[in-house]
Formats: C-alpha cells, structure tokens, sequence
C-alpha cells in the first residue's frame, strides 16, 4: 500500500480520556479521530486490541482473535438498550491520568454482565448471529477457554484437570452444557466490542483516517490459541514449553529479555499451509488497514531459550522459515499491507527478507544518537523513503523523559546517555527546551514516506507519562492522558509541522498552505 507523504499519532485507545477508568471506543475515541482530521494526519497507530494478560500487557494476550472487552464504551451499551441510565449514574471514582486495572475490570464486567442479562432477556439477536457465523474459527474455542477459566477462578489452563488440559471433546461438552449461560455472555462480550470497533473504524474512514495495528509474533501460553491448537507449539506432553522466546542483551537490558512465550513448531505450521497465522491476518486485517509485524526478525531467526532459564542470556538463534511463509500469505492473501518492526539485533538475513518483500522497516529518532555507528540508520540524513520513522515507539522513554531524565533506563553508561543528549542538542540545533518538537520536526522534514509520533511527545510529557518498560513486568500500559492537555498551541503547531512538510492528508486549508500568501 503505497501512501504518499503522511503522518499519524501513536496511541492506545486505553490512554484515551473518559470516566471509567481506562479509554474506550465511544465519543473520546471519536473525538481523537476528528483531532487527527483536523491536523491533516493520515494514521492512527494502535497495540494489539485483544483482552490483557500477565502484567496487563497486549502482548500477553489470552486470544490472537478476541477484542478487549475493558475498550466497550458503557455508554454505547446505554443506547442499545442493553444498560439503562441509571446503572452508570454513580461516578465510579476511578483515577483519570492513570489506570488501575484491577478495579476497572471489577467495574466494567460487573456493568458487562448486568448488560448481557438484559440482552438475553429480549431474545436472540440477528446480528449475534451473523457474528457468530463469521468469527466461528476462533470464536467457539476462546469461549469455551474463557469459561473453563471462569470455572477454574482464573488458573492457567495447563493447571485444569487432565482431561481439560488435553481438551477432551467428552470433557469439553459436558461444561459446555453445565455453563451454556457463560459462553453466551463471552460470545455477546465480543460481539459488543466487534460492533463498536467496527463503527470507529467506519468513522475513521469518513474522515480519511487509516489504522495501523500491531500483530505480537507470539502468543501468551496461557491462551486460547496455544490450548486450542498444541500440535503448533512446542510444548511437552504436560503442556508445558520446552523452550521460551526473547532477546539477547540489548539496549533495554544486560541479560536480553525473557518474554516467556512458547515457541512455534514451524514445521507443523508449514504442513498445514500456515491456515492459524492466515485466519489470524485476515482477523487483524478486518480491523486496521495496515499491520506492524512485532519483532520482524523472529521470522528470519528467533531466541530460543530454554524453559525454567533464570535470564535470556543463555539462548541461541534459531532459523526460522520466513521467505517460505511470507510467499505463502502474498499468494493467499495478497500483497498484504505490512509495516516490518525491525529494531534489536538485525543481521544481513533480516534485512535481505524485509527488502525481498519491499516491507517499510522502522526508524526511530531516539536510537540514532548513540555511539554505535549501526545508530546512524536512525537519523533523518540516513533515512530512505520507504520506511515509517518515529520519535520514539510504545517501548521508549517520551522524548522529553529520554532527554531530560536524571535516571538511567538503558544498558547505556551515563556518560554515553549524556554524549547521546549532546549530539540530539546540536543536530537539532536545539536548546533542549522543547526537544520533543524539535525532533518532531526532523522526523517530519525527513523523506520517510511515514512519520508517527507518539500522543506524549505530541504533548511534551515527561518519563512518568511512558507507557512501558521492556524487561519490566509491573507497573507499565496504565498511561492515559485527560482532555485538558489538548490545547489549540497543540494542535495548531501539529497541524502547521504537517502542512509545511508536504504531509497533509487531502487538501491543505488555505489558512495553513505554506505557499498562500
């Protein structure tokens, strides 16, 4: 998908404003949408959309298919007739600059539940039923995995019965028939979320805006897709890994970082024509219009390391069958509208396969003022056209935070940090005041067909507003930002950066056109 020169912000609909704890797809995510028109972006990037896991991270999803029922707008359920005012009179009392998630899960599905009763009570809905029909393939597996959760208060599957564990179909019917109620609400839960999806995507649409998701390489273990489908993960008879995914040491972390996720068995997947990652890509597909592959280099060669290993540190690469299975998606799927994340540790063999498939590798502002001379890719003068070039990415320090933070969050000695500063400070010419827009501005004036910057460094917002912490479990995606901090300054130096780079989605108001006189 070509697109010429444009730009686009970078953020969750989590970080979203509003009254329930966590940002949502009604009126906010709308108002971001018209934000975004009225500065003449093109993209809204979002994280993975699916249900949250360890450490509240989309990463960790328990479903590769299945949308975040904490993003169901409260509201939007008030005007189907499903809640009744009053049910959302009483101001939850929950934080507005943050999330807690604990006490936003207890007080959204506690609303969800009371919306489902009320739904089931009116009889069956159609357009359940054509939800139904269409999302099958995943749909049956991930109830019936959410359920079986339930009935187990939230233990991972591989800690159920034998019979559970290896998905017997006579276990499998008998709950279902025991908890027919609990999987009608995990069914109606995503069809609520699909439909108020699908409405903001229409709405991105009627204002020009395109939505760039994000597909994780790997899957949590305690999923759905892992228990559905164990013949494709290398695991041993108990349901266990044998071995974990993650990185060798790196900027982020002396002794790499230990994701944890079970390891594909590539051979498996080649056998069946990759069906599960197709069904998983038209999924994504019918939600954004174009996809980040995380962690690209994974299908050249992954980390593997053993289970139970104390660090990352002890793993060794694996090749993996990236050509084979990237000619096999172009072939079913077509010339698939892919963004390939190829930061980390990237050898000749990853860059041969993004450039074999014309992928857009990504370039990041902030890694381009360090010492290694491999940093240099980073910086606009090195930058090429068909790459899409950030600030900083979901896994950054904001801007600000990375220049002005008197703590260290890198492997970096402080005097490289500091060195680093310096060279930001004279290549941007700046006085470090307002390094945020300054290197806003060098990503815009770049020949990178792309530009996204995430919503803090559009806001000048300190470390305490970055959403995570690689290598961290705790404490990370609870950032949200509140209505206040959008100011018209804001928005119109966004907007003037947009017009004066030749980024502008549509026609430039004449207000804005550099060449009006």
């Amino acid at each position: 998908m070509k697109v010429p020169r444009a730009s686009g912000l970078l953020l969750h609909p989590t970080s979203l404003p509003g009254r329930h704890g966590i940002g949502d797809l009604g009126p906010e995510a709308h108002a971001f949408v018209d934000l975004l028109a009225e500065t003449g972006q093109t993209w809204w990037q979002i994280l993975p959309l699916g249900p949250t896991g360890y450490g509240n991270s989309p990463y960790q999803s328990p479903s590769s298919f299945a949308g975040n029922p904490l993003l169901i707008n409260l509201e939007g359920l008030v005007d189907r007739g499903w809640l009744e005012p009053r049910d959302l009179a009483e101001d939850p009392g929950l934080p507005a600059d943050h999330i807690d998630f604990d006490a936003v899960a207890a007080h959204k599905l506690r609303l969800l539940r009371l919306a489902f009763q009320r739904f089931r009570d009116r009889g069956e809905d159609p357009a359940l039923e054509d939800f139904r029909e269409g999302n099958r393939a995943w749909l049956d597996d991930y109830v019936l995995f959410q359920s079986l959760r339930d009935a187990h208060g939230g233990q991972p599957w591989y800690d159920w019965e034998p019979a559970l564990v290896a998905g017997d179909p006579t276990a499998c019917a008998h709950h279902r028939d025991q908890r027919a109620d609990d999987l009608r609400f995990h069914e109606f839960v995503q069809y609520a979320f699909e439909s108020q999806w699908q409405e903001l995507r229409a709405a991105c649409r009627r204002k020009g805006i395109m939505l760039i998701g994000d597909l994780p390489i790997f899957v949590a273990h305690d999923s759905a897709d892992v228990w559905a489908h164990r013949e494709l993960y290398d695991l041993d008879e108990r349901g266990q890994p044998r071995f974990v995914a993650g990185v060798p040491p790196d900027y982020f972390s002396a002794t790499g970082q230990l994701w944890g996720n079970p390891l594909y068995r590539w051979e498996a997947h080649a056998r069946d024509g990759y069906r599960w990652w197709l069904s998983r890509l038209r999924s994504v597909l019918s939600r954004v219009d174009l996809v980040r592959i995380d962690h690209f280099r994974g299908f050249a060669a992954y980390w593997e390391v053993p289970a139970g290993s104390e660090t990352a540190a002890t793993g060794r690469w694996i090749p993996a069958p990236g050509r084979d299975f990237f000619r096999t998606i172009r072939r079913e799927l077509g010339s698939v509208p892919l963004i390939a994340e190829d930061l980390g540790v990237i050898t000749p063999d990853v860059e041969a396969l993004r450039d074999e498939f014309q992928l857009p590798g990504m370039r990041v502002l902030q890694f381009g003022f360090d010492a290694d001379p491999a940093a240099e890719k980073h910086l606009p003068h090195r930058f090429v056209t068909n790459c899409v070039a950030y600030t900083g990415t979901h896994d950054n320090d904001t801007t600000y935070g990375w220049f002005h933070s008197t703590e260290v969050t890198t492997t970096q000695p402080r005097e490289e940090v500091q060195a680093a500063r310096a060279y930001a400070r004279r290549y941007a010419n700046s006085t470090g005041a307002e390094i945020h827009w300054d290197l806003i501005r060098l990503a815009f004036a770049s020949v990178a067909d792309t530009v996204i910057v995430p919503m803090q460094d559009i806001l000048g917002l300190d470390s305490r507003a970055r959403m995570n912490r690689p290598g961290t479990a705790q404490g990370n995606w609870r950032w949200r930002f509140t209505k206040d901090q959008v100011d018209g300054r804001v928005r119109d130096r966004l907007a003037d950066l947009t017009a004066v780079y030749s980024r502008w989605n549509g026609t430039i108001p004449v207000s804005l056109d550099p060449h009006h006189h």
